[in-house]
């Protein structure tokens, strides 16, 4: 009887462990990928893109109190931060767009519009957590080596690793600057970075679902300030309900940190400013262009690009964004300005919901769709029917705003010319080509020589 009673006892001690153990079980580990650079050219691109950043961007100062306080902030939530002790620095932007954005190796730069949006301070904390957990997983220097990798023959991958890939990656003309491809992360990246940045809150004592519950209320709210924040960090899908989900594996808290005084001083200082929107910011830094300069003007000399969907050719002094299986920019370096094509062509695919839907009416659901990130596109006249290589499909001429402003500081306007072609699966592959209504014209034979190029897969 005694050890029939030993047993039991034993039995449930080991119930009652494993029940606390399961939740330790469950942490998000960080994710890892190939990877060219080693942690020490991690941290020195991330340093040499933050002083780029700085002159590019009305970064306050760091003795500012906003900044102290963001300052503070995050060095709270990154000492509970797994895996690398990178050297984190944290920054405040005076930009009036909610936005924010972490460098290789540590730096992360949060918009005095995001302070401003959030209504209390596990929001902000959240989107910080968030910010830190692309830096713990590496997925700016990840999304570079995905890039060279697939730019580069094999052949000579191994001795570029050899030189290093920040030395590399510099010859290659790509940087993680302000408006780099490798800072507008995946949708797999994103999930990523909300588990991992839940656990991250956790820890710091704050509420996790106020991550979840700030990007979904920035994006009901809509408006001018959400759209580069969703177009830097593209909705998972059912962020709340996989946020819940990880919080539910960690032990239960009766309560979360309370509001701090700090954070309240903080919001009235933030809401006294008037910070610059992305136009202005722009209409600071952005030198005159136009096609016929030499830093846009297209090569006479093409090479090709290899898509899993499609191969086209391009101008050789132009440059691709993106790899085979992306959405794909191919503009000159001095075309992109502030997130934005200035100058270059688009690529990308749209799943229409009706997979049985028309071209005609397919095409009119990604105009439709096109214009919720860009109210300010509008049609010029009628799409017409044009043929790709013998593919039916669409054309539409559009007018919408360029990134670019006129002698007087006004917007400049922009021609869009949208190409779009069904595939056998029922999805759209559509060729957007832009450029200043001024300069349009004079690209058009480029942008017609690129879709005359284009062979579907």
């Amino acid at each position: 009887m005694r050890s029939n009673l030993v047993v039991v006892r034993c039995l449930a001690v080991l119930l009652v462990f494993s029940v606390f153990q399961t939740p330790l079980e469950a942490r998000v580990e960080p994710s890892h990928g190939f990877n060219m650079f080693s942690a020490q050219e991690e941290v020195q691109a991330g340093q040499q893109s933050a002083a780029q950043v700085s002159r590019q961007l009305p970064v306050l100062p760091d003795s500012d109190p906003v900044s102290i306080y963001v300052q503070r902030l995050g060095e709270q939530l990154a000492a509970h931060a797994p895996g690398e002790k990178w050297p984190y620095s944290f920054h405040v932007v005076n930009q009036k767009e909610i936005n924010a954005f972490a460098l290789p190796g540590g730096p992360v730069f949060v918009n005095v519009g995001t302070i401003q949006a959030a209504d209390n301070e596990a929001e902000l904390a959240g989107v910080m957590a968030h910010e830190i957990s692309h830096v713990v997983q590496r997925h700016g220097t990840r999304a570079a080596s995905k890039q060279m990798a697939a730019q580069l023959p094999l052949a000579i991958l191994g001795g570029v690793m050899g030189q290093g890939a920040l030395s590399q990656m510099a010859q290659m003309g790509l940087s993680f600057g302000v408006g780099s491809y490798f800072l507008k992360n995946s949708r797999k990246a994103e999930s990523e970075a909300d588990l991992l940045g839940t656990d991250i809150m956790y820890d710091t004592g704050f509420n996790p679902r106020a991550m979840a519950d700030f990007f979904a209320k920035i994006q009901e709210e809509g408006g001018a300030r959400g759209p580069q924040f969703f177009s830097d960090h593209p909705d998972p899908g059912n962020r709340a309900q996989a946020v819940a989900k990880e919080v539910a594996t960690l032990p239960r808290k009766r309560s979360y940190r309370s509001e701090s005084a700090e954070f309240g001083d903080i919001k009235q200082r933030v809401a006294g400013m008037q910070p610059l929107t992305a136009q202005q910011i722009a209409a600071r830094q952005t030198p005159a262009m136009n096609a016929s300069s030499g830093s846009v003007a297209p090569s006479g000399s093409l090479r090709n690009f290899s898509h899993r969907d499609f191969v086209i050719s391009y101008p050789e002094n132009w440059q691709v964004y993106g790899d085979q299986n992306s959405a794909v920019t191919i503009a000159p370096q001095s075309g992109v300005s502030q997130n934005a094509v200035a100058y270059g062509v688009m690529i990308n695919t749209y799943q229409p919901e009706d997979a049985n839907v028309s071209l005609d009416q397919a095409t009119h659901d990604l105009l439709a769709s096109l214009r919720q990130s860009n109210p300010d596109l509008r049609e010029i006249g009628h799409d017409e029917d044009i043929r790709v290589n013998g593919v039916a499909g669409r054309s539409v001429d559009l007018i919408g705003t360029s990134p670019l402003r006129d002698q007087s500081g006004h917007p400049s306007r922009e021609r869009d010319w949208l190409v779009a072609v069904m595939r056998r699966d029922g999805s759209l592959l559509y060729i957007v080509s832009i450029a200043p209504d001024k300069d349009f014209e004079s690209l058009r034979p480029t942008f017609e020589q690129m879709l005359k190029s284009l062979q579907l897969r």
